[in-house]
């Protein structure tokens, strides 16, 4: 019972790549996993933690596949080093696992003269194995649990932002919540949400290989959940920018826009460097490849820097990628301007 299912490393591939194409289409709008700091009621209303049983992916899935054995036989006492044996958790102590689950009062151990405790569940036991069961039920649940496991895996993998095969994942105990296998449709989503608030970056690589963002390392080292990151409230001065579009139009001259954002940044020298490149970019001689890109990253960065709250990090980003490719364009006047517009954008970072 309660055997990991073999994972399909292709099709998840196939699904990911699929996600990553719909982010371009979308202009990086697409979703939504559980934190790991408060317990998770039933409702969902609050969040897994670690020192939760749906928090804890190997005791969850010992609590879980105790109850099968007490299905089979009601009144015997099981030895956990089965579990760790059919489960391959080379690295779990039996007797350790045995000795947390009494702790919680989730199991009654029959001590003997050496050897592991065999375990059997009780009462409350059985009551957090119904509870566990309804909670597999819960989307959200599951969907900010996938988020917040995934992450911290990531970090402790790659906190270095070095790009590593996010299908990796689903190898780990993390990769199930609640005693269950998380499904490839609520990994995927979690991974959309991580990348559309900027805590992982999805790299164009084969197989696709994703890296942690200087603000995913944030949220990792500060202990708290994803969602708690997502949601601080932002400080700052309000600027109300008359603003040119990635095309290099200046809106305002046919109507009257404005931005407001409380990010605390001026993102006008963004905007600006995005509506130049898009003015420029078909006379700079690049190869056709190239000049796609780079229009492509202009359109990301003014996307960006006139969103409601621009980020710095992927301003600071989608900046740089500009700079780069007009440095490869060579020493023309018009790509000598641009890279001095994104040297001075770039700037504004530090003040």
């Amino acid at each position: 019972m309660a055997r990991k299912p073999k994972i399909d490393q292709r099709a998840i591939e196939k699904h990911l790549k699929d996600i990553a194409k719909g982010y371009e289409r979308a202009a990086r709008r697409n979703p939504i996993r559980v934190p790991i700091q408060t317990d998770a009621s039933p409702e969902g209303a609050s969040v897994a933690s670690r020192d939760t049983i749906e928090g804890n992916p190997v005791l969850a899935r010992l609590l879980k596949w105790l109850d099968g054995q007490a299905q089979l036989n009601p009144s015997h006492y099981v030895d956990v080093t089965r579990f760790v044996e059919e489960q391959q958790l080379h690295g779990e102590d039996a007797s350790v696992l045995a000795f947390e689950l009494e702790q919680r009062d989730l199991v009654n151990i029959a001590r003997t003269m050496g050897g592991t405790p065999d375990v059997h569940l009780s009462d409350a036991g059985r009551v957090a194995v119904h509870r566990l069961k309804n909670l597999q039920k819960d989307r959200a649940a599951r969907l900010r649990y996938t988020m917040d496991a995934f992450l911290r895996w990531l970090f402790d993998t790659a906190g270095d932002q070095t790009p590593v095969d996010s299908t990796l994942f689903l190898t780990t105990p993390g990769s199930s919540f609640a005693g269950a296998g998380i499904p490839g449709t609520d990994v995927h989503q979690a991974l959309a949400y991580l990348v559309e608030h900027d805590f992982i970056e999805r790299l164009d690589t084969d197989p696709a290989t994703v890296a942690i963002t200087p603000r995913g390392v944030s949220c990792a080292l500060s202990g708290g959940s994803v969602q708690d990151h997502t949601n601080q409230p932002r400080t700052g001065t309000t600027y109300n920018n008359y603003l040119p579009n990635a095309q290099g139009v200046i809106i305002g001259e046919q109507q009257t826009v404005t931005q407001n954002n409380t990010a605390g940044i001026d993102p006008s020298a963004f905007v600006q460097l995005a509506g130049y490149v898009g003015q420029i970019s078909a006379t700079l001689g690049m190869p056709e490849r190239d000049r796609v890109e780079l229009e492509r990253v202009a359109r990301e960065l003014h996307a960006e820097a006139t969103s409601p709250n621009p980020e710095p990090g992927r301003m600071r980003q989608f900046a740089t990628q500009v700079k780069d490719k007009l440095l490869e364009a060579g020493t023309t006047m018009a790509a000598t301007v641009g890279v001095q517009m994104a040297e001075q954008a770039l700037g504004t970072l530090m003040q």
